[in-house]
């Protein structure tokens, strides 16, 4: 990733069809706008917008989904962050495009990228499980749909304030089990990639936020178990399943670090276990490089 350099700018005036060439006539105020050129299928990454002029009305397209990153103050500059990614289940390798507005001096400034998605191999995993979590019976069916229904809405829930700071925090310390992207198969059938990190953990141990957020769905699923949804702002989402129990509810405004649950093996689990998913922008990606990187590493 190059910090600006070839990054295509377009700037219109507001009300003019002509362009301008705000680079020639005011380089000092002109925003910089930083992205990866390249990231796997799957992998969530940064974008940042930064300016030492008011941004205003900064608004991003991607995948087609419109973003309203919220701006922040640091340094004396003016900062629009936002998390974007991909999910395993959906993307394909190729180009992706990635737009960019915003209100720079009264000025629509806009700014447009191309994002490969390069090719990510993910390993073959074989599990065994009752037959009725594998294929679902009838009498069931109905339920499945409605949570899913549910889930979905909370995995697209937007809010505008921005919670998360990376790294995020783990939310056990046990070792992971099960990775991201693994291509599964349940009692031979092959079934959707793994789309989350598996830690290995004792029933009754501790599950901890990931970063300060809102929980916004805390239910019993027939697949997940016991669920727990966190919102971090931004179009962000931590998804906690298998609990044993929760120890907030749906509504609560919790801290990084904070106690929100119980390891447990509820729902379709061979054993105790917390599965740990982020949702960002709708898309499940692998929650991996949010735990250990920082933001200048999220935008390489």
């Amino acid at each position: 990733m190059r910090n600006g350099i070839g990054v295509l700018m377009v700037l219109m005036l507001l009300g003019i069809g002509g362009r301008l060439d705000a680079a020639a006539s005011d380089p000092v105020s002109t925003p910089v706008l930083a992205a990866p050129d390249q990231v796997g299928m799957g992998q969530p990454f940064l974008v940042r917008l930064t300016s030492d002029l008011e941004l205003e009305q900064v608004s991003m397209q991607w995948m087609g989904k419109n973003i309203f990153p919220s701006v922040s103050v640091w340094e004396n500059n003016h900062v629009a962050l936002a998390m974007l990614g991909t999910d395993v289940l959906t993307i394909n390798p190729g180009p992706q495009s990635l737009e960019v507005q915003a209100i720079v001096r009264g000025k629509k400034m806009r700014w447009l990228r191309e994002i490969r998605i390069s090719p990510k191999s993910y390993p073959r995993q074989e599990l065994t499980l009752p037959s009725k979590m594998v294929t679902p019976p009838e009498s069931v069916q109905d339920r499945i749909k409605k949570e899913r229904e549910r889930s979905d809405l909370a995995k697209n829930k937007w809010s505008d304030q921005r919670m998360w700071q990376l790294p995020f925090h783990q939310p056990v310390p046990g070792k992971t089990t099960s990775s991201y992207g693994l291509r599964r198969f349940l009692n031979k059938k092959p079934k959707d990639p793994h789309r989350g990190l598996d830690f290995k953990a004792e029933s009754g141990s501790a599950v901890e936020a990931v970063a300060q957020g809102r929980v916004i769905l805390a239910e019993d699923h027939y697949y997940a178990g016991n669920s727990l949804y966190l919102d971090h702002g931004n179009g962000v989402i931590s998804l906690y399943f298998h609990l044993k129990k929760f120890l907030v509810a749906q509504g609560d405004l919790v801290k990084k670090g904070q106690k929100i649950g119980l390891v447990g093996s509820t729902g379709r689990s061979t054993g105790p276990h917390l599965h740990l998913s982020i949702s960002v922008q709708g898309q499940l990606v692998d929650p991996s490089p949010l735990l250990t990187n920082t933001p200048d590493e999220m935008l390489n």
